[in-house]
């Protein structure tokens, strides 16, 4: 089968297709033509920084996935040849990921794919999914009525969290950088959108809330932008972040507004090995699969290419 093999750290040149044996599921697996594989920020700075795990290279990238099952292994109950599923699952140096043409997953990762949905909305989507439901519901604890700030609401991850914190009953703020993307916020149902570069969002949301702050405050951007949300927290709030907020917080002032603080990394159980986790992830796949088949919640795909462009795709994701 093709493959995309990462043959080293560094630029994209190091992702290179290769020609390598397909894989043979093992008991309780699952073998996957791939359909489409997502391309996500992490996958970039993995190339750029190194695999998570040690004599990883070479590796085949890619942490998402979508496909039909082709082969199972011994005592899979849970799918037969021919089902269509999406996952999240390899890609950081362990198991291989899904830049290629077959993979295989535990058949208790796999998810059955939502029929409302393209193979590519599909791959595009579990990294994205998981990462906004765990911020807003599992760290921030939104709750009908709730007014919630989502920075990049546009992002992959921010245009999921817009419409999930929308759904859930919440008032929501975003924050956008151009003209088209606050048209696009807009039609995903954000109440209020905020143009950072026009506007200065700290006081835009003070004004918004009458100067009691956002009930949740995510933050998919970091540095200058977590350490600026401090104060449109409203007191006993939640903050919750995708990045290290750097060295320089004023945590003193997070402390005197009795804020709680989350870190969202949705690859933990992957990286950590946490089977409980990983099914608890699963199960939140279903959920959103639910929104999906119903029309609640939809997946925006911006581009898509070939096996071969994989290093276009990570120049792409880089800007």
């Amino acid at each position: 089968m093709q493959a995309i093999q990462m043959i080293a750290t560094g630029s994209v040149d190091v992702l290179q297709i290769a020609e390598i044996a397909e894989p043979v599921p093992a008991a309780g697996q699952v073998k996957v033509q791939i359909r489409a594989a997502g391309v996500n920020p992490v996958d970039a700075k993995l190339r750029n920084r190194g695999m998570l795990f040690p004599d990883a290279l070479p590796a085949i990238p890619g942490c998402d996935g979508a496909g039909i099952v082709t082969a199972c292994g011994s005592g899979v109950t849970i799918f037969k040849p021919g089902d269509a599923v999406w996952y999240c699952n390899g890609g950081l140096g362990r198991e291989p990921g899904n830049y290629a043409e077959f993979a295989l997953v535990d058949e208790k990762i796999a998810r059955r794919k939502p029929a409302a949905m393209s193979f590519n909305e599909a791959a595009a989507a579990p990294l994205v999914l998981i990462t906004a439901w765990e911020a807003l519901f599992d760290r921030g604890k939104l709750q009908p009525g709730h007014t919630v700030l989502i920075h990049a609401g546009a992002g992959g991850v921010g245009h999921v969290a817009v419409q999930l914190a929308r759904h859930a009953g919440a008032t929501v703020i975003a924050t956008v950088g151009n003209p088209e993307n606050e048209n696009f916020v807009r039609q995903l149902g954000a109440d209020e959108i905020i143009n950072y570069k026009q506007k200065d969002f700290v006081a835009e949301v003070l004004r918004l809330t009458g100067d009691k702050g956002a009930d949740v405050v995510f933050d998919c951007v970091g540095g200058e932008t977590f350490r600026r949300s401090i104060p449109v927290v409203a007191c006993y709030g939640k903050l919750i972040t995708l990045l290290d907020p750097g060295n320089d917080v004023a945590w003193k002032e997070a402390r005197e507004r009795n804020l709680s603080i989350g870190f969202v990394l949705m690859l933990t159980p992957m990286i950590k090995d946490l089977p409980q986790a990983r099914m608890h992830q699963g199960k939140i796949l279903d959920q959103c699969a639910q929104l999906i088949e119903t029309g609640k919640l939809r997946i925006h795909v911006s581009r898509v290419f070939a096996l071969r462009d994989a290093a276009q795709a990570h120049r792409l994701v880089e800007t």
